[in-house]
């Protein structure tokens, strides 16, 4: 049976804790975030340039917290509203970067920075007061 000198064990303990510390972000957030929309008034439809659609607001979809998209929501009788929605680090995002950067988990931060953990989409949530159409004089 092979035995480990103390300096061996603390080694891998190091290596243990920095391997288990590697994705912070994609641990703690995760990749998708739920989008939020919200009108006045309420029951319009919203569709997204990524494909997503939900039929009545108020909704929330399940998207990725990298993605980049225009809304469209819409409503009979009223005038149809677009939304642009990007993404940005999130406070929370970048506290598990930095915590990649710390550990000198360089793997965990590729993770991270592929899945999208650290970015939060903005806006979220949305609100959006749909104007009347107007009659034709």
């Amino acid at each position: 049976m092979p035995t480990f000198s103390g300096h061996s064990v603390r080694t891998l303990a190091v290596v243990s804790a920095a391997l288990s510390l590697g994705a912070c972000a994609t641990v703690t957030r995760g990749g998708n975030d739920a989008w939020v929309v919200n009108s006045e008034p309420t029951g319009a439809k919203v569709e997204t340039s990524n494909g997503h659609q939900c039929p009545a607001t108020p909704c929330a979809i399940k998207m990725s917290r990298k993605s980049e998209f225009v809304a469209t929501i819409s409503k009979p009788g009223y005038k149809t509203a677009t939304v642009t929605v990007t993404h940005k680090t999130a406070g929370a995002g970048a506290a598990g970067v930095a915590g990649n950067v710390l550990v000198g988990g360089v793997i965990g931060l590729g993770v991270d920075m592929y899945t999208g953990a650290s970015q939060d989409l903005v806006p979220n949530p949305v609100m959006v007061t749909l104007e009347p159409e107007t009659a034709p004089d």
